[in-house]
């Protein structure tokens, strides 16, 4: 198997496998347009600790075809829909579980990982963890778990709820 170098944003070289850096569509592309070279791919939006992680999860999904399956075009969203959300939940093993029991930096830093290197699978176990995190929590305590200053007048933040109160139901 022909092994890759990655270059993250901190200067950590990472060599890993074809197969597992191709489960991401952004270094798909890279290598595919990319003459035999000795020089480590760049990742620049991810430091070595979160890219280590990354590789962590794409080798333990190294052998499931469905995580590997790359979006038709490029303007194929992503189904949002819940069958799609039950549909991830019922793909997730225990590695995954575990995989998302880490501190709440480190859950946005893969989010932005996921996202720049396009691999969706990982984005939709890390988005799903997130918003499990955020259920029924009110808007007060998802404020308070996220570090958000509310810089909303009294006013506005009664027309908010006012305009949006089919969220509460």
């Amino acid at each position: 198997m022909k092994q890759i170098r990655l270059a993250s944003a901190d200067g950590a070289v990472i060599t890993v496998d074809q197969d597992i850096v191709e489960q991401s569509g952004t270094l798909r592309n890279i290598l595919s347009d990319v003459v035999s070279s000795e020089a480590p791919i760049p990742v620049p939006n991810v430091n070595g600790a979160i890219l280590s992680k990354v590789i962590e999860y794409c080798t333990h999904h190294r052998g499931d075809p469905q995580r590997r399956k790359p979006r038709d075009t490029l303007y194929d969203e992503p189904d949002s829909s819940e069958a799609a959300i039950n549909r991830a939940i019922s793909q997730m093993d225990d590695f995954d579980a575990e995989f998302c029991r880490v501190d709440q930096g480190t859950l946005f830093d893969l989010i932005l990982a996921a996202n720049f290197l396009d691999i969706q699978p990982l984005l939709d176990l890390v988005g799903y963890t997130v918003a499990n995190k955020l259920k029924g929590k009110s808007v007060e305590e998802m404020r308070a778990t996220f570090n958000v200053k509310n810089d909303f007048t009294p006013e506005e933040e009664e027309q908010a709820r006012k305009d949006n109160a089919w969220c509460e139901d």
